[in-house]
């Protein structure tokens, strides 16, 4: 995944235009991917920023062994309250797959803002989950046919959407949502570029599949037909979907954006 992640990293620091010896704070940083790369770049000040008490420690850590512990900060905070870190006091501010997991993403805007200098920039990537979702759901098993055992599809798909319904914080927003926040908390220029895929998937091993889920805060596809079928039912299921996904017979749908926009 971190390779993955690298193409990732480097659009989200070139949106954010860093210059030598600003200061950037990484909300949502993770095991700071984003903070070491700025730090690379010539950032002369790093905060790194997480909810994360074991996360803030990895970075500090990571920090120390790297030799940068002195151009760096930390602070345990989550995006929508950033009361630990004073007004203007960043050059840049960015999130790498944040947003989807705060509820309150008008308040984390207007914290982005805030904390920004005059001439500030914020840069962000996000995954839009909504897109497609529909598509998703009427397709049956996420993204496989369903054809001959749609019913039973249904309620596997409950179990998904009492978990996940569709106000949960990574699936209440979509790329006009974005913009908009950006614009209400004072934010000018802003420019959002949208990637959307619809292809072919990939083929991948049925215990693969079985023991994957489509984020973190829902079960594996194994563990929802546990909870919704009987044993016979997920017979008949995997008779259905095995060769489906084994043989690459679905559709990808997936949309993602980058955010980039100036505090005036």
């Amino acid at each position: 995944m971190r390779e993955e992640l690298v193409p990732v990293r480097d659009r989200v620091l070139d949106g954010a235009g860093l210059a030598q010896g600003e200061t950037l704070l990484d909300v949502g940083c993770g095991e700071g991917m984003i903070g070491f790369g700025a730090l690379e770049r010539g950032a002369g000040h790093v905060v790194f920023s997480d909810i994360s008490e074991d996360l803030l420690e990895f970075c500090r850590e990571a920090a120390e062994e790297l030799g940068v512990l002195e151009r760096c900060s930390f602070v345990k905070a989550g995006a929508a309250d950033l009361s630990g870190i004073g007004d203007a006091s960043a050059d840049v501010v960015t999130t790498r797959s944040v947003l989807i997991y705060v509820p309150e993403k008008e308040h984390a805007f207007r914290e982005f803002f805030r904390v920004l200098r005059p001439a500030g920039r914020f840069s962000s990537f996000e995954p839009i989950n909504s897109f497609g979702m529909e598509e998703r759901r009427e397709a049956g098993f996420w993204m496989y046919p369903a054809n001959g055992v749609a019913e039973l599809a249904k309620r596997v798909d409950e179990v998904y959407e009492r978990i996940q319904p569709p106000d949960d914080p990574m699936l209440d927003f979509d790329e006009r949502d974005l913009i908009r926040h950006a614009e209400a908390a004072g934010f000018f220029p802003i420019e959002l570029q949208l990637t959307a895929e619809i292809r072919p998937i990939e083929p991948r091993p049925w215990s693969s599949f079985l023991n994957s889920s489509g984020n973190p805060k829902i079960p594996t596809f194994a563990e929802a037909m546990d909870q919704a079928l009987t044993p016979e039912e997920r017979e008949r299921v995997t008779e259905h979907l095995r060769p489906l996904v084994e043989e690459g017979r679905g559709v990808w749908r997936m949309a993602h954006a980058y955010l980039k926009a100036i505090k005036p």
